[in-house]
């Protein structure tokens, strides 16, 4: 049956006999656009708890999810309360990546309330969710379940385990603590920076997608990502670099600051996101140009700590290059996979 939204019975959300045996627990669907601001602050909340410093904003979190090609809040969103107050959520998506359709489980449940079944609940819910999406697709790749959790995240390591999940891939988040001792990094002969420019959007766009279908699990991109890219209130596009070899994207370093996140933890951080260089222009130092002149133009604008995400096993060598570049492994994370 598919679900409706604002749903609260217990048993039509889970079955009867899978429900946490806590007195006064509900779940339910989205409503609105009111449901962000606590969702965002209960994700904040479990992520500090957890020793992991995200912060979520409402604006953020309602326009990733709005842009999530085939994602539907109204059904795709479980929600956990106790009186009235958020105390856990659970989402779902079906993503391809590779030619095999990963239907994706994600959420978390309040410190307050752990090891109580109801991340096992949550996790059920997705599931069944994940099922009814898939009905009638025909995956001719195949099909999998698929999870994605921060190694600090120790009991969703415990669930997804007990669940069937095992890892397959794991991921560094690396950190550079000063901006103030950068080496220099000429750029290859022939390539310049060049500011992003509206009409630019669709090359620079495609070329990012390119250099990414080399990496795992790269996924298959719709034209709502494109929209995404370029409309998110978090993107500053005076932040980019984007080198050009005449009317090609040779390469690219897209930063982010997270202003909300910022304020909140009380420093000056950025994000270096879609590193990334066409395979024509490897080997040639312009990855290492590109984020040396990212961060310098961070500094600029009065950041002083930068970050990144790198696969561990990347085939371009990427761990090396961000060692050299002065990144050290600040957390792991892990991708996990489920038989269908």
């Amino acid at each position: 049956m598919t679900p409706t939204p604002g749903e609260t019975d217990v048993s039509i959300a889970l079955g009867a006999d899978a429900a946490p045996a806590i007195p006064g627990l509900r779940f339910r669907r989205f409503r609105g656009d009111d449901d962000y601001a606590e969702l965002a602050d209960l994700i904040s909340t479990t992520n500090l708890a957890d020793g992991i410093d995200e912060i979520r904003d409402a604006a953020t979190v309602k326009f990733e999810y709005e842009h999530a090609s085939g994602f539907d809040p109204r059904f795709d969103i479980a929600f956990a309360e106790m009186d009235g107050g958020l105390i856990g959520y659970g989402d779902a998506d079906r993503s391809v990546r590779e030619g095999v359709a990963v239907y994706r489980t994600g959420g978390t449940v309040h410190p307050a309330w752990r090891r109580r079944g109801l991340g096992r609940a949550l996790l059920r819910i997705n599931e069944r969710r994940l099922r009814e999406i898939a009905a009638g697709r025909d995956d001719p790749g195949g099909r999998v379940f698929g999870s994605w959790i921060d190694d600090l995240q120790g009991g969703a390591v415990q669930l997804l385990e007990a669940e069937g999940y095992h890892p397959v891939r794991y991921f560094f988040a690396m950190r550079r603590p000063s901006l103030g001792d950068l080496p220099d990094a000429p750029l290859p002969d022939g390539l310049e920076i060049r500011p992003v420019r509206p009409e630019d959007h669709r090359a620079i766009y495609d070329a990012d997608v390119e250099a990414f279908l080399d990496h795992w699990g790269a996924r298959e991109r719709t034209e709502e990502d494109f929209v995404a890219m370029f409309a998110a209130p978090y993107t500053d596009t005076s932040l980019w670099r984007v080198a050009w070899d005449d009317d090609q994207v040779a390469g690219s370093v897209m930063p982010t600051i997270w202003r909300t996140e910022n304020e909140r933890l009380g420093i000056h951080r950025a994000w270096l996101e879609h590193i990334s260089v066409r395979r024509p222009w490897r080997r040639r130092g312009l990855a290492r140009a590109l984020i040396v002149s990212a961060l310098e133009g961070l500094r600029e604008v009065g950041i002083d700590d930068a970050m990144l995400g790198v696969d561990a096993e990347n085939p371009t060598g990427a761990l090396g290059l961000y060692e050299s570049l002065g990144f050290v492994v600040k957390d792991r994370g892990s991708s996990w996979r489920k038989a269908w």
